[in-house]
């Protein structure tokens, strides 16, 4: 049995992260709120496997399935940026899932096509840089449970 006491994620200058100051945590909670609205309402016509969303899927390669996966991904990071300790990991997520979407954008739609994305991508890359230090207390939460 691990009983050893992780420190809080806190903590400066170990590389744990640091919890924002007031009006950053705010401005987090903004961001995280109309991204997880945002992908709430772009994933509903995935999930829905509408036939304009399942066509231009289709012409970027991906199969029905493949869309529905893609939207039940972007229902999962939005759950997560509203709930505290899962918010850095599921940004991180949609950031992974917005580089994907970039770059099959412009591959096959267009360089212009894929705004939107980056644009997602890159305040989702910011929610998950102010919420590190949450990233972090998950994963030294999640040690602890392996430890037990």
């Amino acid at each position: 049995m691990n009983t050893q006491q992780n420190p809080p994620a806190t903590t400066t200058g170990t590389g744990r992260g640091q919890a924002p100051g007031r009006r950053v945590h705010w401005a987090l909670w903004v961001a995280q709120v109309l991204l997880a609205l945002v992908f709430l309402a772009v994933s509903y016509p995935k999930v829905t496997l509408d036939p304009v969303a399942v066509g231009g899927f289709a012409a970027m390669g991906f199969s029905a399935a493949g869309t529905m996966i893609i939207g039940c991904l972007e229902i999962a990071g939005a759950i997560g940026l509203l709930v505290p300790r899962l918010s850095g990991l599921a940004a991180l997520g949609l950031v992974a899932l917005m580089i994907g979407a970039t770059v099959a954008t412009v591959l096959t739609v267009s360089v212009a096509g894929a705004l939107m994305p980056v644009v997602l991508g890159v305040v989702a890359a910011l929610v998950a840089w102010g919420r590190w230090y949450r990233t972090v207390e998950l994963t030294h939460w999640l040690r602890g449970l392996a430890g037990r």
